[in-house]
This record gives C-alpha cells, structure tokens and sequence, in this order.
C-alpha cells in the first residue's frame, strides 16, 4: 500500500519468493508521489502482491526506486471508439483487441468499448462480439452512443440510421449485451425516451443523455426518471443560454449526474471546462476520449460507422460537412493537459479520470485508487505528467522509463 517507505534503496536480494497464484515476485514501488483517496503522500510506496495491490510487504520484495515520479490509479475510460487504427465499431476481434492495447499503453487500464448509430441487426451482432471481450475481461462492457439521438443534434453519426428510443428496441441491445450493456447515449426528449429511461434504469444500465435537442425542462425530468450521465457535456446539444438554459444547465446543477468530459483542447474551451468542474465539482466529473481509429495512430482518412472522416493535425472531421467525429484523444494526453494547461489540482483529475468513472460503473471495488485489496493498475508519470510507465493487473504494459 501507500507508506512512507523507511528505508528506502535500489539493493535487491539474491532470491525472492514468488506470489503463490501467479508466480510473480512481490514488488514495492518506493519513494514516489502518491495520489490516494485521502490525499497526496510523498516519499510513499506502493506494494504488489500478484495481481493485486498489498497493505504490507514481504522482506524479500523487489524494490523499485521511483523517485521523483507520481503514481496514480490506472485510468477509466467509459466513452472510446477505437484506436491504433483499428475500431470498436466495425472491427474483428483482433481489431479490438489492437484498439484496446494502443490505449492501454497510455494509461488506460479499464475501457468501455463504444458503438456508433448503425442499423439494429447490426449494432446487436456486435454487441455479441464485443460481449465476449467483456467476458474475458478485456473490456469493462458496451455503450451504444445511438441510434437512438435527435437529428438536430447527430454529429458524427448517419441520419438515416437514426431512431426514437422505443423501449423494445432499446431492451433488443441490452439482450444482445449479454449482461454487458454499461451504458446508452440517447435523446430523452424523443418519443419513447423517457420509457427507455426507466428500463435501462431497471436493467442496470447507465441512461445517459446526448446528442440532444431537449429543453431544460424535459433533461430535468429524464433525470428524474433515472438518467445519471451526461454525453461529452457541451457537445451535441444546445448551447447554453439566459433565457432557454437547455440541457447544460439541468446537467451541471444536478448532484445525480456525472458529466464526460473530452479535454483535448478541441471539443472544450478552457472556460467551459473551467465552468463544468466549477459547478459540478471534481465528484461528477469523468473526463473520457470518444476516441476513434486515429487515437495513437495518425493523420489520414478513416470509417466512423458508415461515415468518412478525415484526421487533419489530430482533429478528426467529417468529410461531409465537417462536423467534429470522436478524437484522437489518450487519457495520458487529457491528464497532463488538465494539469498544465487548465491548472486543475492533481487529486481532481485523477478523481475524473479514475474514481469517478470506476464508482459509475460499479467497478470501484477492484479499480479507480491505490487502495489494498485493489486490481495492481497503475499509472507512473514524471513530474512534467508526461508517461512513464503502465500496470494493469500486476503487469507492466509499459516498462518504467526512469533514466
């Protein structure tokens, strides 16, 4: 766990006895920053016993000198699309799987795969794909983002695919989710969309609103009815105003919902974040990528569902119209860009990027902090926040880079 280390060195023991279970030697990460629940412990350690974070090491533990670095909880990611150029929207499994892995080398250690608005037969087949990474724990499960959003507000999905939100369809998807549905995006204003709040609510499910043209009024009452998420707050939906606040101001006042956020200084001005972490506080916040192929990967033309895009200087657009279509985002990139650039307290981030996300899910039992009895998923940054190293589950993804 997270104490100050006492002795403190780089000597290893000649042997070392290996976890029972797993084979791996015990290993201590000593002298680090360390950003717990409770608050920021310098010159503490972290200990690792297998697959899982320790309260107390064995004598003949390796010991690993971090000095000078911080370590933070793996981060969490509810809202991605894909990456390393490949797509969890239309890809085999090997192409999730390469997605998954490109962001797992930038500190993603627990991630949602997201769908785009495609038709039904289709988005159920492969909720069944994407169901089966579920159950070998390479994902933390599904979220639909569509087809069920206003055309007023589609962004980057296809307007011919678009639908209400009927409460059969919607209950078609959780089915084919096998158990893994998290979470879908939808227009509560829409016919059917409060119903559909009401069985994801009974199912589960998180109902988050998105892509929306909906009134103040009526994002209150799906609220009321069980939403708890706001879809990427800012984008696909109205603007905030005087005298027609719209969804926002619903979004940000209410202690029920927690708001993504995508800090990739594209889709947010610094203010609006500054005003969404103002009223929501660090609690409600969950900063996610809605990343898509290009994340990790590069410049050049892509298929965001049915939809061509163009990746130009990491800002990915559609090639028709030019709308906005996910990013090319990596939670290393959001973390360090809130830290110096919007100047957030370090312990709020990793709340958003981390805890937060982890407690939405259900998951905050295994993920989310640097707590015994935890998944050993880690995340080891310098103190220009730029990444050094990765765990997750016990194993290094990314080796530390400490010279």
């Amino acid at each position: 766990m997270t104490t100050p280390p006492g002795a403190r060195g780089t000597a290893r023991p000649a042997t070392y006895d290996p976890h029972p279970a797993t084979g791996k030697t015990p290993l201590v990460l000593s002298g680090a920053t360390v950003i717990l629940p409770t608050g920021t412990v310098k010159d503490g350690r972290v200990i690792i016993d297998g697959t899982r974070i320790t309260g107390s090491a064995p004598e003949n533990a390796e010991i690993l000198d971090v000095q000078d670095h911080y370590l933070v909880p793996g981060f969490v990611d509810l809202h991605n699309h894909g990456g390393g150029g490949a797509s969890f929207t239309s890809g085999t499994p090997d192409d999730v799987l390469k997605g998954i892995r490109t962001h797992r080398t930038h500190g993603t250690t627990t991630l949602v795969a997201s769908t785009v608005t495609g038709d039904m037969d289709f988005l159920a087949q492969r909720a069944g794909l994407l169901s089966e990474l579920a159950e070998q724990g390479d994902i933390a499960g599904i979220h639909f983002e569509g087809p069920f959003i206003s055309p007023c507000r589609k962004g980057a999905h296809s307007e011919e695919l678009l639908r209400d939100p009927d409460p059969a369809e919607v209950r078609k998807l959780i089915d084919a989710a096998r158990g893994h549905a998290r979470m879908v995006t939808l227009a509560t204003e829409l016919p059917g969309g409060l119903d559909s709040v009401r069985l994801l609510a009974e199912h589960g499910v998180i109902a988050a609103i998105g892509h929306t043209d909906a009134t103040y009024e009526q994002t209150a009452e799906a609220i009321d009815a069980g939403a708890t998420v706001a879809t990427h707050l800012f984008n696909a939906m109205p603007p905030l105003g005087h005298r027609t606040p719209g969804p926002i101001a619903a979004l940000l006042e209410d202690e029920r919902i927690t708001v993504e956020l995508i800090n990739d200084g594209t889709h947010l001005h610094p203010a609006a974040l500054q005003l969404a972490f103002h009223h929501a506080r660090a609690h409600r916040v969950a900063f996610i990528t809605d990343a898509m192929d290009a994340a990790g990967f590069g410049d050049g033309r892509y298929l965001l569902g049915p939809l061509e895009v163009e990746v130009s200087e990491g800002v990915a657009r559609l090639v028709e119209g030019g709308s906005i279509a996910g990013s090319t985002l990596t939670l290393d990139r959001a973390f360090k860009r809130a830290v110096t650039v919007d100047r957030l307290p370090v312990e709020d981030v990793v709340a958003a990027l981390s805890a937060n996300p982890a407690r939405l899910l259900g998951l905050d039992d295994r993920i989310g902090s640097l707590e015994p009895g935890k998944d050993a998923d880690l995340v080891l940054l310098d103190h220009q926040f730029d990444l050094k190293g990765v765990m997750r589950r016990g194993e290094w993804v990314v080796d530390p880079q400490l010279g």
